[in-house]
C-alpha cells in the first residue's frame, strides 16, 4: 500500500488523471443509473380469475377450477398452482420457477385458458394478470355533507385531477360503491300483460345497444350508418318498449318493473 501511495506522490500527473477519471465516472453514473424510492419487484406469479355468477363452490370447482388446472398444467416454468373455488368465483395463483420467462408464461397461460371451450354458458371471460408490487405514495380522503351521488362525482373529479399530475402513474378510488342500474321485475305485472322474464331480458338486451348499419355510397362520398340506442340512465330504461298493442299502445319496461338508478349493494 505504501508503494502505491509513494508512486502516486512521485507522479502527480497520473494521480490527477486518476482523480478526474473517478469524478467523471461518478457523475456519469448518477445521471445514467435509474433511481427509485420504491423499486419494482417481480414476484413471478400470475393470477387467473373466472366469474361464474350464482354457482356454488362445488359447481365452480367442477365446472371451472378443474378445467383451468388441466389447461395450464403443461405450461413450462410453472412451480406450483393454488386453486380456490368460492361462491361465483374461481381463482388460481400460478407460481413460476426461479428464472422462468414471466412474459412467455403469461402468454402461454392466456392462450391455453382462452382455448377452453367447455365452460358453462354463464361463465364470464377469464381475467389473467401478472402480480406486481405497488407502493402507495399518499392517501386523500374526500368528505362532504352531501348525498352519495354528489360525493361520488366529486371523488371522480379529484381522482382525475390527481391522475393528471406529473409523476402520478395510478390513482385508485376506494370505499365508493360502483354505479349500478337494477331492474326489479314484478311477476304480477308480467302475468297481467302476458309477458315472460326472458322476453323482458331480451328486450332490454336488444334495445340498449349501439349498432353499425353499414354504409351508403353516393356521388359525394361514402356515408356510414349507425344506430345509436345505448341507454345509460334509469329513466331511459323505463321507456324501453316491451310490447306493442294492435291499437298502437306500448307496454314499457317501467310498467312491469321498478328501475333503480343508483349504486351496487
Amino acid at each position: 500500500m505504501d508503494g502505491v501511495i509513494a508512486w502516486f506522490a512521485r507522479n502527480p500527473v497520473a494521480a490527477n488523471l486518476t482523480m478526474v477519471f473517478i469524478v467523471v465516472g461518478g457523475l456519469f453514473a448518477t445521471t445514467s443509473i435509474s433511481q427509485e424510492i420504491f423499486p419494482e419487484m417481480a414476484l413471478d406469479m400470475v393470477t387467473v380469475n373466472v366469474t361464474y355468477l350464482g354457482a356454488s363452490p362445488t359447481e365452480v370447482e367442477q365446472a371451472v377450477s378443474v378445467r383451468l388446472e388441466e389447461a395450464i398444467q403443461g405450461v413450462d416454468g410453472i412451480k406450483q398452482v393454488t386453486s380456490t373455488a368460492s361462491e361465483g368465483v374461481a381463482s388460481l395463483v400460478v407460481e413460476l420457477e426461479l428464472g422462468a420467462d414471466l412474459r412467455k408464461a403469461v402468454d402461454d397461460i392466456k392462450g391455453n385458458v382462452d382455448a377452453i371451450d367447455t365452460f358453462p354458458a354463464e361463465v364470464e371471460r377469464p381475467v389473467i394478470r401478472e402480480i406486481t408490487t405497488k407502493f402507495q405514495v399518499t392517501h386523500v380522503a374526500v368528505w362532504g355533507d352531501i348525498d352519495e351521488l354528489s360525493l361520488r362525482r366529486w371523488s371522480d373529479r379529484v381522482r382525475d385531477d390527481l391522475s393528471s399530475l406529473p409523476g402520478v402513474s395510478q390513482v385508485e378510488l376506494l370505499g365508493a360503491r360502483p354505479y349500478e342500474i337494477s331492474i326489479e321485475v314484478s311477476e304480477t305485472a308480467l302475468r297481467r300483460h302476458g309477458l315472460t322474464f326472458d322476453r323482458v331480458a331480451d328486450a332490454v338486451r336488444g334495445a340498449s345497444l349501439d349498432m353499425p348499419g353499414g354504409s351508403v355510397r353516393t356521388d359525394a362520398g361514402e356515408i356510414l350508418l349507425r344506430t345509436v340506442g345505448q341507454v345509460y340512465q334509469g329513466t331511459e330504461f323505463e321507456s324501453l318498449a316491451l310490447l306493442t298493442g294492435a291499437d298502437g299502445t306500448y307496454v314499457r319496461l317501467g310498467d312491469v318493473a321498478t328501475v333503480v338508478d343508483g349504486f351496487a349493494e
